[in-house]
């Protein structure tokens, strides 16, 4: 399964391609946080040149994703527990607003996605792995932040679910059964599609709060 839908342009760039295949890899934990990024390889694994991987690495520093340091290279930024509570902080007030947005702007969303995603996620099974859940709870996200019609809201969220991706990832061993912490998105996803703002907003808020809550308990 290939992670989550954005907005994207019709002629989308090389360098944008290699950045968020990068920038996939890094959230996922499948470029370890501390590994160095070796430029000719991953030019080699994608099938780009290194120009384009360049201009992705460069947006990936902004991102926070990797550091650069000079004479050294560039590396996978360390995952910081510590970071929990500000990017909870700041979740907390923009993803209702996110999903209020969408439910007022139900037609503009992409409603197939929408149900095709709710319905996946609830024959989702245990047994199909913690690694999917975490695809799915990404894919959720973006697909709310796209619809809200602000490209600007968009950008800064996704930022800051990327990020609290990978807290997720390096806790996951420790984590409970989390197929209930995904399920929650059915409701909320439904809640968008029926054009119910108060109830997606609502739920928005106690998905984020059962977040933080089940990486502060895994801590």
């Amino acid at each position: 399964m290939s992670i989550a839908p954005e907005t994207t342009t019709p002629q989308e760039s090389m360098a944008e391609r290699a950045y968020r295949s990068l920038r996939d890899r890094l959230i996922m934990l499948e470029i370890a946080p501390g590994d160095p990024i070796n430029e000719g390889e991953i030019a080699a694994d994608l099938g780009f040149g290194r120009t384009p991987i360049r201009e992705a690495l460069k947006r990936l520093e902004t991102d926070h994703l990797v550091i650069s340091y000079p004479r050294r290279g560039t590396f996978a930024t360390i995952v910081d527990i510590g970071d929990l509570a500000s990017i909870s902080e700041m979740r907390r007030l923009l993803e209702p607003l996110a999903a209020r947005k969408a439910a007022l702007n139900t037609r503009n969303i992409d409603r197939a996605a929408f149900e095709q995603t709710a319905q996946a996620i609830a024959r989702f099974s245990p047994s199909d792995g913690r690694e999917l859940l975490l695809e799915y709870d990404l894919l959720v996200h973006r697909l709310i932040y796209q619809s809200t019609g602000n490209p600007h809201l968009e950008e800064t969220l996704i930022r800051l679910d990327n990020l609290a991706t990978r807290i997720w990832c390096l806790v996951l061993g420790r984590l409970p059964e989390i197929t209930e912490n995904i399920r929650e998105h059915v409701d909320l996803l439904e809640a968008i599609l029926d054009g119910r703002p108060d109830d997606a907003e609502r739920l928005t808020s106690q998905h984020i709060q059962h977040f933080e809550a089940t990486i502060r308990a895994a801590l």
